[in-house]
């Protein structure tokens, strides 16, 4: 993995986001590339909580936001130091959620070190998504991206183009993780069986 660091030292603050579940295919907590998921982004983490990491923040979106922020909480127990923000458009972004996702969206939130939103008011336009966004660049020096140019744009394309611009005029860190991680550490789990 070639490094990305910025030139003032490791990354403290990383945003970490991607494909939300229905942009991967995935629409019970029970799918099998969950784990796998969950297992990339440990890896690419890791080294970075190993570098001085110490902030983890997602929009907690369901899909990969959400898995991060459990991929934290389990490297928690390993590295106490780092700590997990929540941070979504607007209030109650989960309460049209089915009640499975609803209940795992509480637990994590409830175990993050910081959970807040950036409107207190429900859903009300796009506004909302574009100020969480300004926020989250603005409080993290660099980004982990599960994105594949290949597949279909999706939600992080977006985020994508905004990272890569926003390392133009600043020292951000982008860090993209594609699918082929992801199937890599399965198949080389299946060759172990």
């Amino acid at each position: 993995m070639p490094s990305n660091e910025p030139q003032g030292g490791p990354v403290r603050h990383l945003l970490v986001t991607g494909y939300r579940a229905h942009e991967l295919g995935i629409y019970d907590s029970k799918h099998p590339g969950i784990p796998w998921i969950k297992k990339a982004l440990a890896n690419r983490l890791i080294p970075l909580v190993e570098e001085g990491l110490e902030w983890v923040i997602t929009p907690g979106q369901y899909g990969v936001d959400l898995w991060a922020g459990e991929v934290v909480l389990e490297l928690k127990q390993q590295y106490p130091h780092l700590k997990l923000g929540i941070i979504t458009a607007h209030a109650g972004p989960e309460e049209k959620w089915k009640e499975e996702k609803q209940e795992e969206y509480r637990r994590v939130t409830a175990s993050a070190d910081y959970y807040g939103a950036v409107s207190n008011r429900p859903y009300e336009g796009s506004w909302q998504f574009r100020a969480r966004d300004d926020l989250l660049f603005r409080k993290t020096e660099g980004i982990l991206l599960f994105y594949d140019d290949e597949a279909a744009g999706g939600s992080p394309k977006y985020t994508k183009e905004r990272a890569e611009k926003l390392r133009e005029t600043r020292d951000y860190a982008v860090y993209i993780m594609r699918s082929e991680e992801v199937q890599s550490l399965a198949d080389d789990a299946q060759w172990d069986t």
